[in-house]
């Protein structure tokens, strides 16, 4: 593994440039694209419902209940099933944490409570769950993105691919503003690493002889 302070200074810098461009986009790009795609895109939201959270979350539950069923029958797992059971988890934890914390602070309005009127604005700890900032889709998925592009480096491009395709999606369908997607990018791949070295470093210490 890398030397610790090398990763937190790439993560930092990883930090400012994820700032950067979210806040160029909060301030510059979301209100004209939202009010761009509305009226063009508007029937992709109806086409994505089908892929709300929930379905997304009783998706990876069920996920886990699988890996645990196998490991009861086997009596083991394969790496690829340990890694599917982090991810999972790792992502639903995520989700969690965003909808109860993140959104509450940011107290961003949604794309279409903005059209209707409302202050594109940061309401400081006077947000709720269907708050806008940070996408807790994105975060949903980058946390299971960011679990396995850490444990599975081959996967960083394909992966890195399906999260840029949600983005877009989740902006053509007047989801979430360009600012949320990127900040929910960050926050869930960024959780995503981190569970991968926890478990890179467990794998580590239980293969070591005593």
């Amino acid at each position: 593994m890398k030397p610790f302070l090398p990763r937190i200074l790439n993560w930092l810098l990883a930090l400012l440039i994820c700032a950067a461009l979210a806040t160029f986009a909060f301030a510059k790009i979301d209100l004209p694209v939202a009010r761009f795609v509305f009226p063009h895109f508007r029937r992709l939201n109806d086409v994505a419902d089908g892929l709300g959270s929930a379905v997304l979350l009783t998706l990876e539950s069920a996920i886990v209940l699988l890996v645990v069923a196998i490991r009861m029958w086997r009596g083991h797992v394969s790496p690829l099933g340990k890694a599917l059971v982090v991810a999972c988890l790792t992502s639903m934890c995520a989700y969690a944490v965003n909808g109860s914390v993140l959104k509450i602070f940011f107290g961003v309005p949604n794309p279409w409570d903005v059209l209707q009127g409302a202050q594109h604005a940061f309401h400081f700890w006077n947000g709720t769950a269907d708050s806008s900032f940070p996408s807790g889709h994105m975060v949903l998925a980058g946390a299971f993105a960011g679990t396995f592009m850490r444990l599975y480096r081959a996967s960083v491009l394909p992966i890195s691919i399906l999260l840029l395709v949600a983005a877009v999606l989740l902006i053509l369908g007047d989801w979430h503003f360009v600012s949320d997607v990127i900040a929910g990018a960050f926050v869930g791949i960024s959780i995503g690493i981190l569970a991968g070295e926890a478990w890179l470093a467990h794998e580590k210490l239980n293969s070591t002889p005593s």
